[in-house]
């Protein structure tokens, strides 16, 4: 059930009356637990990373962020790429909605990009899966010799540093081409950025925290019901693809 707590300023788009021009949107997306209805990096640490669970409990609790975390798990994580996208292939569970509402973004020219603190190797072979082409951030899993490996953070932010990818610098750095931005998560590395967001949908845990440090937000379910909601927005019209100016 959609629980509307956001009043948010309407979107204009062409044929809409007002003489206001489209303004050019942008969708960001979490990827664990949104995207992809199982959180797949918990899942995987639980199946190859024996007794991450007290590092998990520390980042859950705020103590640690992700990216300490993640250099906590890597000694623990044992396994090769062919068993990690064995097993993320037969657990994961993409949100059935998600590709309809991948469809109803780019028929309306709304963008969309994936931001995650997740990982790379499951990311793409879940979209590819499935055929999606979504452009995506997230970190980077490397697998090493005798079933090792490693994490990088091509994405981590240098005057933080908590998590792994610093969503909140990747929405600062879309802002220049997009005048909206639409977030959509569903967990803890989701705060910062729901913060930097004209519009947030959020899932429980990422609705709490919200409504805890006063962002607005919109409780949802999956992604039928954002795209229920945005069509009240879009029944028809188009918004501004980023690049062109709005005149």
């Amino acid at each position: 059930m959609m629980i509307p707590i956001m009043n948010d300023h309407p979107i204009h788009l062409p044929g809409s009356g007002g003489g206001c021009p489209p303004e050019r949107l942008l969708v960001v997306c979490d990827f664990d637990g949104t995207v992809c209805s199982v959180d797949m990096g918990n899942a995987f640490l639980e199946r190859f990373a024996e007794g991450w669970e007290e590092i998990d409990r520390s980042y859950s609790a705020g103590k640690v962020g992700s990216r300490v975390a993640y250099s906590r798990i890597a000694p623990l994580f044992r396994a090769n790429r062919s068993q990690v996208l064995d097993f993320v292939l037969r657990r994961e569970r993409l949100d059935p909605f998600f590709p309809e509402f991948l469809s109803f973004c780019r028929k309306r020219k709304i963008d969309l990009k994936i931001v995650s603190d997740g990982l790379d190797v499951y990311i793409e072979a879940i979209l590819r899966k499935y055929g999606l082409d979504v452009e995506f951030y997230s970190n980077r899993l490397l697998f090493q010799e005798d079933d090792r490996i490693d994490f990088a953070f091509p994405l981590v932010s240098e005057e933080c540093g908590r998590c792994g990818t610093c969503k909140r610098s990747l929405l600062d750095h879309f802002r220049s081409d997009y005048d909206r931005i639409i977030y959509i998560g569903d967990s803890y590395s989701d705060v910062c950025p729901a913060r930097a967001a004209n519009r947030v949908f959020a899932k429980p845990i990422l609705h709490e925290k919200c409504m805890k440090n006063g962002t607005p937000s919109l409780l949802y379910n999956d992604f039928g019901d954002i795209r229920r909601c945005l069509e009240k927005d879009f029944p028809d019209g188009f918004a501004k693809p980023a690049g062109e100016e709005a005149s």
